[in-house]
């Protein structure tokens, strides 16, 4: 994994976040970027080695572990990991884009240039769209996962003992996996971090939708509030008092 430009990646998307954003970042950061490289992966590393089944029959106990974990814990969370985060470099793709298209206009026509986009990190127009693709698409991304790993390991459960009765096993057998119980622990955490990332996008696109609808309603009282005040007084309203 490389740090540098994940810590990259990070600091631009913090850089046009909102506090629920960030908060967001904190927990994919610290609660499951760390916790997957410093424990998980220590944790699986004998996953297959120490997969133990009481048999001797060739090639048991690999088609057994095979059924047992139609896919790594580790892969599969990697691969979560890094399409959750995909949705967030749009955001950073878009700024750059009108940053670029604002310093063409700019060099195009210096003495009658007017700003398209006055601040081209402000969520709004097509940026605030991107923005909230973006939490939609990292929700949706953590939702699927947790689905297909709800469905490839019911209830996210890691049993003690599996039983295998599959080609070129002679008979039901029982296999046995290492720390099942420290790896359960694991799973529950990373399950329930994803989770919480699930509701803080939602709460996140709440946030963004209620606050673009205050601002209509917000813009119509105040040009109410000055139509009113000029009607009555025959003058401006002051920019003080507004």
């Amino acid at each position: 994994m490389n740090w540098a430009s994940f810590q990259e990646l990070v600091s631009g998307v913090n850089k046009y976040s909102t506090g629920l954003g960030r908060v967001w970042l904190t927990v994919v950061f610290i609660f499951r970027f760390l916790v997957y490289s410093v424990a998980a992966e220590h944790v699986w590393s004998d996953d297959q080695q120490d997969f133990m089944c009481n048999t001797r029959q060739p090639g048991c106990t690999n088609v057994c572990y095979n059924q047992s974990f139609p896919i790594s814990h580790i892969r599969f969370w990697a691969f979560q990991l890094i399409l959750v985060t995909c949705p967030s470099l749009f955001v950073l793709m878009h700024v750059a884009y009108q940053e670029t298209k604002e310093q063409k206009c700019l060099e195009g026509a210096r003495e009658r240039f007017h700003p398209q986009y006055p601040n081209p990190g402000k969520k709004c127009g097509g940026l605030w769209w991107t923005y909230l693709l973006s939490l939609l698409a990292k929700a949706t991304v953590d939702l699927t996962f947790l689905y297909i790993f709800h469905c490839l390991y019911p209830n996210f459960d890691l049993p003690r003992v599996v039983k295998c009765a599959v080609v070129p096993c002679p008979n039901v057998v029982d296999c046995f996996i290492a720390r099942p119980t420290e790896k359960k622990l694991f799973t529950y955490f990373m399950v329930a971090t994803a989770m919480l990332c699930v509701i803080l996008n939602l709460c996140e696109m709440a946030y963004l939708v209620s606050k673009s609808c205050k601002k209509p309603a917000a813009s119509a009282n105040l040009r109410q509030k000055l139509t009113l005040h000029f009607n009555n007084t025959g003058k401006p309203l002051p920019l003080t008092s507004q």
